[in-house]
């Protein structure tokens, strides 16, 4: 695995806008992040997804290493954010953010869907200092997101509760439900980001289950709405930082990105959601061989662009 750079951690209530310089170390650090993914998938003997978290990865570094009010060294610290993954089968983009971070080691990536490993298919919350919930079944982040923004509220806590969920998540009723409860709180701390990348496991979501008006739907549940190009750093950076100036009601950021993010074959291919176009078993499976080699080498020529700029 390759080893990489560390930026610093947010440790603050505020978040400062983007020089060119950290944007840049930024950048090199969600394509370092996108190595890693496909470094840590082969050693899964066949198993994991890769669209999503490729797709995420920028997201991710900018949450845990500029947004994200965390400590790795302390990671049950009172008043860190809460950053909350429903979703969790994208679980291998968070697993190389966190170890980046410091908060396990990057070789221990290698574990991955292992027996005993701490780095399950899905994130246990009791298995991995750092995990705010147990994710699986897909429409429940938001519900479990609810539930610590309010105590945050409560008890007058001024940390943010963060929940990254999934366009195909929203075929189910659990987080219309959930939706409609954090809109009637007005729980301004509580800001969802949705992977809104078009696909699922079965195909493009509009021809599974439609989800459009998206927008209107949470604007008629009274939630605050942006929409952001999810691969664009500086452009989530200020969606995050919008959020924070709204006090009325719970945010919903529309994070539109590429699957397969880097990868020229994999980019907007459903089929890699969970399985290659050259597979036919539903339960997905990362690159491997001449693919895997493929996909490396693209990233590491994009690393070098990102030098040179």
């Amino acid at each position: 695995m390759c080893l990489i750079c560390t930026l610093s951690i947010k440790n603050n209530s505020m978040i400062s806008d983007l020089s060119q310089e950290k944007l840049k170390e930024l950048k090199l650090k969600a394509n370092q992040a996108r190595q890693l993914v496909i470094e840590t998938l082969i050693q899964t003997g066949g198993s994991g997804h890769t669209g999503g978290p490729l797709g995420m990865a920028d997201i991710f570094t900018a949450f845990y290493f500029h947004m994200l009010n965390h400590d790795p060294k302390n990671p049950d610290w009172e008043d860190r954010d809460r950053l909350i993954l429903s979703n969790g089968h994208i679980c291998p983009i968070r697993y190389v953010s966190m170890a980046q971070a410091g908060y396990f080691p990057i070789e221990e990536l290698k574990t991955l869907r292992k027996i005993n490993s701490r780095l399950q298919g899905h994130p246990h919350r009791t298995a991995l200092p750092g995990l705010e919930t147990t994710s699986g079944p897909l429409g429940e982040g938001l519900s479990q997101g609810i539930g610590i923004a309010l105590a945050a509220k409560m008890d007058k806590k001024d940390y943010y509760t963060y929940v990254l969920t999934s366009d195909g998540e929203h075929q189910e009723g659990n987080i219309w439900e959930a939706a409609m409860m954090a809109g009637k709180l007005k729980l301004n701390k509580l800001i969802q980001i949705i992977d809104y990348n078009n696909i699922q496991i079965d195909g493009p979501v509009a021809d599974i289950m439609p989800l459009e008006p998206f927008r209107a739907k949470y604007e008629a549940f009274n939630w605050h709405v942006i929409d952001v190009q999810g691969n664009d750093i500086d452009a989530v950076v200020k969606a995050v930082q919008e959020a924070h100036t709204v006090s009325d009601k719970p945010i919903m950021i529309i994070a539109h990105t590429v699957p397969g993010k880097g990868v020229s074959f994999m980019e907007n291919d459903y089929r890699w959601h969970g399985v290659p176009p050259d597979l036919e078993n539903i339960e997905g499976a990362p690159p491997k061989g001449e693919q895997a080699k493929k996909a490396l080498e693209e990233l590491k020529a994009e690393e070098e662009r990102i030098k040179q700029t």
